[in-house]
């Protein structure tokens, strides 16, 4: 009922390597712990390098050590479903998730470990009036982490970074630390990370992704154009630009970016054959060197224009003769009359990006502005309800960089939403892309405090609109009904859509369906009471009691269980009544649970003989103790391989 401490994997990894270096040293709770002789793995690492406190390339600030520590710290808290708030629960792939994105990234990295294909997060620039997290350095990783969750008196755990601050860039690099060495761990080996930010941070940025990700699998650090016109008011320089730092989990195993040309641009390749679409060319240039006579079907040899100058053509003789015969050139009848020699011109995979983009739509989509995102947010809601979001086309455009289209894609800054807004319209071309979206909830009130006046007035707008929805003041809320919102305007679009269930349907493409629902999970302290994780600090009558809290359902229990079972919190579930007690069956029966009370010998027997590959219960759930007794004496005749787990 916790995650793995990452210290201990790293341990045992070393000392899979090197056996001698590890060790035990009494910890500060008085117990032995196994370690690593820093001394001993020092010898074994050393070359001819001067040792003690020589001067040295490196990049530090305070607490660095204790952002490390606390990435790798485990977490006892978990995911809640919360049905009521989803869209299409049941069949849905995607996932919104409530709370700390460094706890929620903690309790995926076992689940999702090397399974998501890009990261794209917005986070705070720090420009002086952003809020930060604010990390517990001072607690124990099981204090810290059993605690309330991720919130203050206010319900927030968000602290505002001002440039007085005297740790101001300490604090941020310490809360974005941790959560960047976390997200590595759940990207594939072939997978990428994209990271918005302003000249405030993008030096510091690029530091401590250089020492997470690797110098060597920077990729770029693109420059987008995210304003246009006006600036006049500015001191020195009107600033039109932001950037996106780009980095591999392994570059030599990434494929070549490409940029997707636009609907527009790929509607003049009507053709399709074996290799790919193609649209048929004039083999005929105006200028060039590959000058010879091609001879018609009906004996008419084509060597001259009118003029009386030699045609130049595409490709080589030899090249054209070879062409032919694999159907890459013909020689049709000409509309005008005479004979037209004409090529395959294939669809390239793509145009190479850019490290500089400007706004434009010509071959490539348009990638928009801070002002498209906003119209893209306004048609939704007729107001501005977020500062700043990023347009759907930029996100579109970075998704095109070989998202394939069974891939996973995760925000844990997701904010308004746009991230899965993008996923839902790529996968309009049939695609079953899917999106992990995290976002603290965010109190906007707090909002109506600010400096500037127009984020007091986006604040006074969202605030408007979910009064009207009678929805809690977070910014979660809003970004949940934003991708409501979107999933029916991406339904609407489409002709052949069918309206049901009220604001989920299918989109029938290609004959796929796309799926523009969501499942709703929320961060909280952990189902099980202390006497699970201390016993030795209960008394004897407290042992006995049971050991979930009283608040938790046995939904709740089971998404705690599908985490630690390896199976995706997007998995099906099904529900049935076995002898009156509710049973839950996970991917068509690999994981059974059932957390009812009095559990007897026919609800045992029934699951045995599915023969799932696990079985879970409460410690509290068994009738009686002759059911006790023979518990596993019937999986032993059913299904003896069956992994069976008490909580």
């Amino acid at each position: 009922m916790h995650t793995l401490d990452g210290t201990d994997v790293n341990i045992k990894k070393i000392a899979e390597i090197f056996p001698n270096c590890l060790t035990e040293l009494i910890g500060e709770d008085g117990h032995l712990h196994q370690c690593i002789d820093f001394d001993v793995l020092r010898q074994e690492l050393s070359k001819d390098v001067v040792e003690g406190a020589q001067e040295r390339y490196q990049f530090t600030w305070p607490d660095k050590k204790k952002a490390i520590r606390l990435a790798n710290a485990p977490t006892t808290m978990t995911l809640r479903p919360c049905r009521e708030e989803s869209v299409d629960f049941e069949n849905t792939q995607n996932l919104y998730i409530e709370g700390d994105n460094l706890e929620v990234l903690k309790l995926l990295r076992e689940d999702y470990l090397g399974k998501i294909k890009m990261i794209y997060i917005d986070p705070p620039y720090n420009t002086g009036s952003d809020f930060v997290y604010e990390d517990d350095y001072s607690q124990s990783a099981i204090a810290y982490a059993g605690g309330s969750g991720q919130t203050d008196d206010l319900g927030n755990r968000l602290v505002q970074n001002t440039e007085s601050n005297g740790r101001f860039h300490t604090d941020w690099l310490n809360m974005m630390y941790p959560r960047l060495k976390v997200s590595r761990d759940l990207l594939t080996d072939d997978g990428v990370v994209f990271i918005s930010i302003d000249e405030n941070e993008a030096d510091n940025l690029k530091k401590i992704c250089d020492e997470i990700f690797g110098a060597y699998n920077f990729i770029t650090q693109f420059v987008w154009q995210n304003k246009k016109g006006g600036g006049n008011d500015s001191v020195f320089v009107a600033i039109e630009h932001e950037y996106v730092l780009s980095y591999a989990k392994n570059k030599s195993s990434l494929s070549a970016f490409y940029e997707q040309y636009s609907l527009e641009y790929e509607k003049r390749y009507k053709e399709k054959d074996d290799i790919g679409r193609y649209f048929w060319d004039t083999f005929k240039r105006k200028s060039g060197k590959q000058y010879y006579p091609i001879t018609c079907p009906d004996g008419t040899v084509l060597q001259y224009d009118e003029d009386g100058n030699p045609i130049s053509w595409l490709r080589s003789e030899k090249r054209f003769h070879e062409d032919i015969k694999q159907g890459e050139v013909r020689i049709v009848p000409s509309p005008n009359g005479g004979w037209s020699v004409q090529f395959k011109q294939r669809m390239p995979l793509g145009k190479k990006p850019r490290s500089i983009f400007v706004t434009e739509t010509k071959i490539i989509d348009d990638k928009g502005t801070t002002s498209t995102g906003s119209e893209d947010v306004y048609d939704y809601f007729k107001k501005d309800v977020f500062s700043n979001p990023k347009p759907v086309g930029l996100i579109e455009y970075f998704l095109g960089f070989g998202v394939g289209p069974n891939d996973i894609v995760m925000d844990f800054f997701s904010g308004s939403g746009t991230t899965g807004e993008a996923v839902m319209r790529l996968n309009k071309d049939g695609g079953k892309r899917k999106f992990i979206l995290v976002q603290l909830q965010e109190i906007i009130d707090k909002s109506l405090e600010a400096h500037s006046e127009n984020a007091r007035r986006v604040a006074r707008n969202a605030i408007s609109v979910l009064d009207e929805l009678k929805r809690p003041h977070y910014l979660t809320e809003l970004g949940k009904e934003r991708i409501r919102r979107a999933g029916k305007k991406i339904l609407s679009e489409n002709e052949s859509s069918k309206v049901a269930n009220g604001l989920f349907s299918e989109i029938e493409t290609n004959n796929t369906k796309i799926d523009v629902g969501f499942r709703v999970l929320k961060l909280d302290s952990s189902n099980m009471e202390d006497v699970y994780y201390k016993p030795e600090d209960s008394s004897e009558a407290t042992l006995f009691e049971d050991n979930v809290k009283p608040d938790r359902s046995g939904e709740d229990l089971l998404f705690q269980v599908m985490l630690e079972c390896n199976l995706s919190l997007s998995a099906k579930i099904q529900t049935e009544k076995i002898a009156g007690k509710e049973v839950f069956s996970v991917n068509n029966g690999y994981l059974i649970a059932c957390f009812d009370e009095d559990v007897n010998e026919e609800v045992i027997t029934a699951v045995a003989k599915r023969k799932p590959y696990y079985f879970i219960m409460r410690d509290k759930s068994l009738s009686s103790d002759n059911v006790a007794d023979n518990f596993e004496q019937i999986f032993q005749a059913y299904s003896k391989d069956t992994i069976r787990r008490i909580l």
